[in-house]
């Protein structure tokens, strides 16, 4: 039996300090990716934070089991109910703790808790084609590619075009 690596919490305002440094220490990674300001000032982070107050964002920090220091994050966003019971997916991991596999270990477990405890059937991600580390994140994870969005989110100034990956219900366990 493997050892616990990491685990999942909800986002809380208490996690500014330690998200504004890792995101400041971080800001060439997310560069090319990331919409929106950055989490590095209050007013923004607090603006994030709003999002999850009502019904259709979740949002969690993937800390060391041990420690409990944050090493990525990740949000459940866009929840729809009804006949198509799905969300999409946005992560981030941080500058000089990729590559340990925390944030395959932590999208892990969203995907287990968003078909568990939010009745799930589908999560997307969307992708932009450049970014390697997420595309490999996704597939390492069960997610599938499915198509390709041209022009679909601005990001760094530009409409960006982004691979369409899903991971169903099933897909999970089947695994």
């Amino acid at each position: 039996m493997s050892k616990v690596r990491v685990v999942l919490r909800r986002i809380a305002a208490s996690d500014f300090a330690e998200l504004a440094q890792l995101y400041g220490r971080s800001a060439v990674l997310h560069a090319p990716w990331m919409p929106g300001a950055p989490l590095d000032t209050r007013a923004a982070f607090d603006r994030y934070l709003e999002r999850f107050a009502g019904p259709a964002h979740v949002g969690f920090v993937i800390c060391l089991a041990e420690g409990g220091g944050i090493v990525g994050r990740v949000n459940v966003n866009d929840i729809v109910r009804g006949s198509r019971q799905m969300a999409t997916v946005g992560y981030a991991g941080f500058a000089g703790l990729t590559g340990c596999g925390y944030m395959s270990e932590g999208l892990g477990l969203v995907v287990r808790y968003a078909f568990g405890e939010l009745g799930l059937h589908r999560l997307e991600a969307n992708i932009q084609p450049g970014n390697a580390a997420s595309l490999r994140l996704a597939e390492r994870v069960g997610f599938r590619r499915e198509g390709f969005s041209p022009r679909f989110q601005f990001i760094a100034g530009a409409w960006r075009d982004h691979e369409r990956w899903a991971i169903t219900a099933e897909m999970v366990q089947g695994r």
